[in-house]
């Protein structure tokens, strides 16, 4: 059974609309469909899902019966997901949760929990994850990845953080000892030391026109790529099918958990030019 549901906050966002097209096209072949939908602001949702053909339900236990597989979205409400969480998982069907995946640590903790409390196979990621950096990566080997530099723009730090710290995270893995933040508002620079004297710069530049972007550092090399993002949610949305194909999640927990930790330490007053422990 490859029947998708797409639980929201608003389904009228970039997210639901970018997934639900690649579903339909680059990734048709593969077999799953759009059968439900469900949005907390039901009136903005329901517009959503009649203009897109999309059965719309009120009652979750109803939507359950028709699906086999969740994606909660809400990308720019990361305070919804434990609630959404709360009513899907007790289903126990393989979900999907989007990018920012809890606003503290505490709460993604507790999604994780619940995950398995329900024995719910389930991932969340930003679509940086996919990009020609990690092919690189792969190609040179993590353990050879000395130091790397990443790079974003967009709106504020708490929404935008995540894809720069989800490259570098997916690159040099969740061993990061300690941060310090520096620089303004929307000039926020984030020192990282891993274990094995390894470093990492994640620059996060709101309000500007940043490309992103990352360089690698081993010891033969400094390579510097201009990310091309045009295959990027295909690929997110990719790894997604494969969760809801294997039952088994293909991204390590401590990697999400660890960026939500980043996250949290940088937003705090005493990261600003001191070095904090995590």
């Amino acid at each position: 059974m490859k029947r998708i549901a797409f639980i929201d906050h608003n389904l009228e966002n970039f997210h639901a609309n970018v997934y639900l097209k690649l579903l339909q096209t680059d990734l048709k072949k593969r077999g799953f469909t759009i059968n439900a939908c469900f949005g907390t602001q039901q009136k903005q949702s329901r517009e959503w899902a009649e203009k897109n053909n999309i059965p719309y339900f009120s009652n979750l236990n109803q939507l359950n019966e028709t699906v086999d597989h969740y994606m909660i979205l809400a990308p720019s409400n990361p305070e919804t997901h434990l609630n959404l969480c709360q009513q899907i998982f007790p289903f126990g069907k393989p979900t999907y949760v989007d990018k920012t995946f809890a606003p503290d640590l505490k709460t993604a903790k507790k999604i994780f929990a619940l995950a398995d409390k329900h024995k719910v196979p389930m991932q969340t990621t930003s679509a940086l994850r996919y990009t020609e950096v990690q092919d690189y990566v792969e190609s040179v080997g993590r353990k050879n990845v000395k130091h790397m530099i990443t790079w974003v723009a967009g709106g504020s730090f708490a929404e935008y953080a995540v894809h720069p710290l989800e490259l570098f995270v997916s690159c040099m893995g969740a061993n990061v000892k300690r941060l310090m933040r520096r620089g303004t508002k929307n000039q926020v620079q984030l020192l990282l030391d891993l274990t094995g004297n390894r470093t990492a710069v994640v620059n996060v530049f709101p309000q500007t026109r940043t490309p992103y972007a990352a360089s690698v550092t081993t010891n033969e090399e400094t390579k510097y790529f201009a990310i091309d993002t045009s295959k990027i949610f295909l690929n997110t949305a990719s790894a997604v099918l494969d969760l809801f194909e294997t039952q088994k999640a293909n991204i390590d927990r401590k990697e999400s958990l660890i960026i939500r930790r980043i996250q949290d330490v940088a937003e705090q007053k005493r990261a600003q030019g001191r070095w904090v422990n995590l």
